[in-house]
């Protein structure tokens, strides 16, 4: 049995608020749009979210952070260990820093900011010295707001970056990065920045900050065009995205989580880098930090179906839903197993994808295929073939379902068009009245003659 990893954050928390509804009208007395609010949510954030996304299988979490000795302080603390996360304070100046966003339609409309400055006071308690001594991984996640100044903490950090790992996640307001960092993840503007290089690449602005940092790696993260990698040995690797539609709030915290936990498992640089630029993707198109709140709040009902979804599945189509219908375009949906993508199948969905504004493909997952077709199905995981169909581009979104049929996923995405695909001419549908219900459509398409998943793993075996 493997042995528990260790990861301990330091950082600057954060209370993240989400004031989220609807905007029908313009307010009377100024031009600005009135929300009508629905819903309102809570939760760490800054490296707060870093330390909850750190919590996986097989790893505990440190968090040692400043902390106000307030109402949002006592909020933010509670939900970090609640989640699993054992929270080492820090005397800070002034009260809790919040962040409120106020959304509407998948969009923010404003952010409100207030509390801090919450830079850190006094020297560092022994527990937060012995927990950065003794993690396996360090993970530093800096908001700019003092923790990463702390002349101390730097002194302490420096002794460790010597020898064990330190990941450093930076800001431009922030301290630099210590020497000899195991890895340090700017984003390719702050990057550009900090180089002073307007209109440097990825992979220029990484090799330079490698050595202006005398950091093992650094890695420029550029959203959904993907990471450069520059390492101490060799060129730059570049590592792509899988195309994401959603909200990037929280997407470099996510990245980074997913960094530090690959290297605390024994993951070697480039594969920590590869890994957490997955993630990332995945996080993006499942809501990014809101979403994520959401889920802890609304956990699913069906772990081993969410396990299936995998990176490249799942979330993306709240985003493209409401994007499409604020913009009062129609929504189609189709749905099968494609455990082998073949030439019939990208015939329907492009013919699919022509009836409306975005296509949203509801994936049988794996248990599902193999209730339908037998024991030796699906040949490929739901993961890799969710991956595979985000890769045509008259894909916009994936969604897995469990089931045996696709009528739970239908009720919930409500597309103006249901396609099927196949030969049922002149049968009734069974998820057809369900479509109708709400003025939906009920499309028919042939598939390509002669083309068929179980006849070519026969020619196959």
């Amino acid at each position: 049995m493997t042995a528990e990893r260790t990861i301990v954050v330091v950082g600057d928390a954060v209370l993240d608020r989400d004031v989220v509804g609807r905007t029908e009208r313009i307010c009377p007395d100024a031009p600005v749009p009135v929300l009508d609010v629905e819903a309102e949510t809570s939760g760490p954030g800054g490296a707060g979210l870093a330390a909850l996304l750190c919590r996986a299988p097989g790893t505990s979490v440190t968090f040692v952070t400043p902390l106000g000795d307030d109402e949002p302080g006592h909020e933010l603390r509670a939900a970090l260990e609640a989640a699993g996360v054992s929270v080492v304070p820090l005397r800070q100046a002034g009260p809790t820093r919040r962040k409120t966003r106020v959304r509407s339609l998948g969009q923010s409309l404003l952010r409100i900011d207030d509390g801090g400055p919450g830079t850190p006071l006094g020297p560092l308690p022994a527990e937060a010295l012995t927990a950065i001594d003794e993690a396996d991984v360090v993970l530093v996640s800096c908001y700019g707001a003092g923790t990463t100044a702390h002349q101390q903490l730097r002194e302490r950090l420096t002794v460790r970056a010597t020898g064990r790992p330190v990941l450093w996640d930076p800001h431009p307001r922030g301290g630099a990065p210590v020497p000899g960092c195991t890895l340090v993840s700017p984003n390719l503007a702050e990057a550009r920045a900090e180089t002073g290089m307007p209109d440097g690449s990825g992979d220029q602005v990484a090799r330079r900050l490698r050595e202006h940092w005398s950091a093992a790696a650094v890695c420029v993260t550029a959203g959904a065009s993907g990471a450069w990698l520059a390492a101490s040995a060799g060129e730059p690797v570049y590592v792509p995205a899988v195309p994401a539609e959603g909200d990037p709030c929280g997407a470099g915290d996510r990245f980074i989580a997913a960094a530090a936990n690959a290297v605390a498992h024994g993951r070697t640089t480039s594969e920590a880098v590869a890994t957490a630029v997955e993630s990332a993707s995945a996080f993006v198109a499942a809501g990014g930090a809101s979403g994520f709140r959401h889920r802890q709040e609304h956990p699913t009902p069906s772990p081993a179906a969410a396990r299936e979804t995998g990176p490249a599945a799942g979330g993306a189509e709240g985003a493209v839903v409401d994007r499409v219908r604020a913009a009062g375009g129609a929504v189609v949906a189709t749905g099968g197993c494609f455990d082998i993508l073949h030439a019939g199948h990208v015939s329907c969905l492009e013919a699919a994808r022509s009836l409306g504004d975005a296509l949203v493909v509801l994936l049988n997952s794996d248990a599902s295929v193999r209730r339908l077709k037998g024991p030796g199905r699906p040949v490929q995981p739901a993961a890799d073939r969710a991956r595979v169909l985000q890769g045509l581009s008259c894909v916009d979104a994936v969604v897995v379902f469990d089931e045996d049929t696709p009528e739970r996923a239908l009720a919930e995405l409500r597309p103006d068009v249901w396609v099927k695909g196949g030969d049922y001419e002149g049968a009734e549908l069974a998820e057809a009245e369900l479509v109708r219900g709400w003025g939906g459509r009920v499309v028919l398409l042939p598939y390509l003659s002669g083309r068929s998943t179980t006849a070519i793993l026969a020619d196959v075996r």
